[in-house]
């Protein structure tokens, strides 16, 4: 009987060969005695054209794929991203090659949304420092009048990117009151007249919202968006909350304006680089609430990107497009047309 064959990178196990993410549900796979799974092992944070010789889709997390990750075999067809973000993967690289990438907007945009709350909920109540004043007793109870909270009413929301995470956090915003702006290049007008957002020039986001939000991809226009001219722009009341990917923000930068007190604070779930040295002054200031890269890790969040990504490896082995194609140039290519229909004709039906 013909296999196909689906690697997840090994980041979805534990040790013990245990998923490390329980929360996916692997048995629309696992139940399908036509399908094999096998774990593909990086080599310095990225996959080799070894581990994944064999295999016809790929699952992949934090490992980077690249041009030179695809086997001799032209086995592979798919690679499915698990979460929005594709900045580990060569996507040019693979369509090139006929090698389709695909993402999972779906499971990471309300998610990512309401992190992005959590952490502007968090700066302006002074959350953390209020948790810190409570664990030392009557002295910081006796200090709490000099760390008010700011009421977030009649304040500015801006967002960098108005796409799929943009256009949710303004969603999950709408009940508090606060006036939306937004920059994006890409921009659809119908969904920032919905929304209630303004389209405004990028530099007058950061002059001003009471709180910039970065929800743009990480690419050569982004990388660095955020330097210390941008920053210096904004009010010294304001906030910046990043979710996106690190490299958008000069963090050197974010660290002297909010030493300074140029800013009130930052909100941050990803950084440059990942993991963060215990040493970077950054994470010493204490007006920065950090996560991780990991804030929008819900149960839920886990168990809709999983099955997305499952559902487009289901669809390749069908003969079917999946959703979410990142670079549709794929869709044209002979070797993708000829998997698919090869597919179609073996495990289709």
């Amino acid at each position: 009987m013909a296999r196909f064959r689906v690697a997840f990178s090994a980041d979805f196990w534990r040790p013990d060969g245990q998923s490390a993410y329980p929360d996916v549900d692997l048995s629309p796979l696992t139940g399908d005695p036509r399908i094999e799974i096998g774990i593909a092992h990086p080599v310095d944070r990225a996959l080799g054209a070894e581990a994944l010789a064999g295999f016809d889709a790929l699952v992949l997390f934090a490992p980077r794929v690249t041009r030179a990750s695809l086997p001799a075999d032209g086995r592979l067809g798919l690679v499915a991203r698990f979460g929005v973000g594709f900045d580990n993967v060569d996507v040019a690289g693979l369509a090139d090659e006929g090698v389709a990438t695909c993402i999972a907007p779906q499971g990471v945009r309300r998610p990512v949304a309401v992190a992005i709350l959590t952490l502007a909920l968090a700066l302006t109540a002074k959350l953390m420092i209020k948790h810190q004043l409570t664990r030392e007793g009557p002295a910081g109870f006796a200090t709490r009048a000099d760390h008010m909270g700011v009421g977030l009413e009649g304040r500015t929301l801006g967002s960098i990117g108005i796409g799929n995470i943009g256009a949710e956090m303004f969603r999950v915003f709408q009940p508090l009151g606060m006036t939306f702006m937004a920059h994006d290049p890409w921009a659809d007008p119908a969904i920032a007249r919905e929304l209630g957002v303004r389209l405004v020039g990028l530099d007058d986001v950061f002059r001003q919202a009471d709180i910039v939000a970065v929800n743009c991809p990480l690419n050569d226009g982004t990388r660095g968006l955020v330097n210390a001219a941008r920053l210096d722009l904004m009010k010294p009341t304001a906030y910046l909350i990043n979710t996106a990917r690190g490299p958008i923000v000069d963090q050197k930068a974010l660290t002297e304006v909010v030493r300074a007190g140029r800013i009130a604070g930052a909100g941050l779930d990803v950084f440059d680089p990942e993991p963060t040295d215990p040493a970077d002054p950054l994470l010493a200031l204490p007006n920065v609430i950090l996560a991780p890269h990991a804030l929008a890790w819900t149960d839920q969040c886990f168990a809709m990107t999983g099955a997305a990504d499952i559902a487009a490896v289901l669809a390749v082995m069908q003969g079917r497009q999946p959703e979410a194609i990142v670079d549709r140039r794929v869709l044209d290519h002979p070797r993708w047309r000829e998997r698919l229909a090869r597919n179609r004709a073996t495990f289709g039906g």
